[in-house]
């Protein structure tokens, strides 16, 4: 949607383009020329009221919600020319944001389509740092989610939060923004761009603000949604928000099941299901994702404190409450969600473990860190022994042959002094 600033090319002079306009008005309101509204803008150019032969272009603009499919954009080029011309363009820009709510009439299939072309020229013919985008991208929102026009807004969205910082826009509105983003994309059925405008809603909260009605209920969704999203298997990142650790007082349930798979195990969410029974079902989270997940985190944790990187597969039965048929099937899963690498060995009946990703990272993750820089420091230290060694004993078996050479050379030398040696005879 957001490029360079264009040009509107627009030929002729502003009294010409603003008649021309006002005649377009007239012609679709079946006016009768020499009595519309083009009577009274020719008066107002003649009479030098430029401003208010704009202002009375732009209150008659709702007109071109009725004109023909394929001017209603040269038509809406015009008239955004013309608005721009005049320092009140903000004051025009909302009543021209107000006509592109409903789609013109005249076009019945492609009529969302023309306004979101018509917002977006609207929103590149701004500076791109202008506050006056952000209106023109709620209108466009607005236009995007009551007619299913997801397709048009996704390529768009990692560019968002970068506008939200050009315009200079307060955290209010970005959090607004954002949740309006996230709606429509649940809509479309895109659960990551939910989830992540979910996310940066939730981080428009300072901490003084953490507590608020609002911050806890964006906090208790998202929670909710980490759990349901089937792909969402880190959370982690949930723990540094203030407004998720403030449901431990509003949600003190939620938090519980939260922390279970944050940093919990399969026992725990048994537990959780077992001493709140129904709350699982009651509060809108699916169990079978739920108890999939916590499946998968807890064979991820199994295999990140496995010390010998060698998982019995009768270790991962018992953990997972499945059984040994189902064992490769959570491993095959585990591996392809990305949280483990390895390879099964079917034969000794283990999971060899290459890679697992830590859930967490506390004070028994740095202790497992700090166990693992100890064993390699004695298998360095080792290595450096055996290096040392084989070097000694190298130097010394150098020495040697040196030694043998330099005695053959010596004995050939001996033996060419002794043939040259003079004898005398009688």
């Amino acid at each position: 949607m957001a490029t360079e600033i264009n040009t509107l090319m627009v030929e002729g002079s502003f009294a010409d383009q603003i008649v021309e306009m006002a005649q377009y008005i007239d012609t679709i309101n079946k006016t009768n020329p020499t009595q519309g509204l083009c009577l009274e803008i020719e008066n107002l150019v003649e009479n030098e009221q430029k401003e208010e032969a704009l202002q009375k272009t732009i209150a008659a603009s709702t007109a071109l919600s009725s004109a023909p499919e394929r001017e209603f954009i040269p038509a809406y080029n015009l008239l955004i020319h013309l608005a721009r011309s005049s320092p009140e363009f903000p004051t025009y820009l909302n009543t021209l944001l107000q006509n592109l709510n409903t789609p013109p009439s005249t076009s019945p299939h492609n009529g969302p389509a023309l306004l979101v072309s018509v917002l977006s020229t609207i929103f590149n013919v701004l500076p791109s740092i202008s506050p006056l985008r952000y209106p023109v991208y709620r209108a466009t929102l607005k236009v995007v989610a009551a007619h299913g026009l997801y397709d048009v807004l996704s390529p768009q969205l990692k560019s968002v939060k970068k506008w939200v910082a050009d315009w200079n826009s307060s955290l209010e509105d970005a959090r607004e923004l954002y949740l309006e983003i996230a709606s429509i994309a649940e809509d479309a059925g895109d659960e990551e761009q939910f989830y992540h405008f979910f996310v940066e809603a939730l981080q428009t909260f300072p901490d003084s603000e953490a507590a608020t009605p609002q911050a806890r209920e964006i906090a208790s969704r998202l929670v909710k949604a980490a759990i349901n999203l089937p792909t969402r298997l880190d959370f982690d990142e949930l723990a540094n928000f203030s407004a998720i650790q403030q449901l431990q007082d509003s949600d003190a349930e939620l938090f519980q099941l939260y922390e279970v798979f944050a940093g919990g195990q399969l026992e725990d969410y048994i537990e959780f299901n077992d001493e709140h029974e129904g709350w699982v079902d009651d509060n809108g989270i699916d169990h079978t994702i739920a108890y999939r997940k916590i499946r998968l985190l807890t064979l991820t944790s199994l295999a990140a404190s496995c010390p010998d990187r060698s998982l019995p597969y009768i270790n991962i039965s018992r953990r997972l409450h499945v059984p040994s048929e189902e064992v490769e099937h959570w491993v095959i899963d585990v591996i392809r969600a990305g949280l483990v690498e390895g390879k099964l060995s079917q034969l000794n009946q283990t999971f060899l473990i290459h890679r697992a990703e830590s859930r967490t990272f506390g004070q028994a993750e740095w202790e497992q860190v700090a166990d693992r820089l100890d064993v390699w420091k004695h298998s360095l230290r080792s290595i450096l022994e055996v290096v040392k060694s084989a070097k000694e004993q190298a130097r010394q078996h150098e020495s040697r042959e040196q030694q043998k050479i330099e005695g053959v050379i010596s004995g050939m030398e001996g033996g060419r002094r002794g043939g040259n040696r003079t004898v005398a005879v009688e």
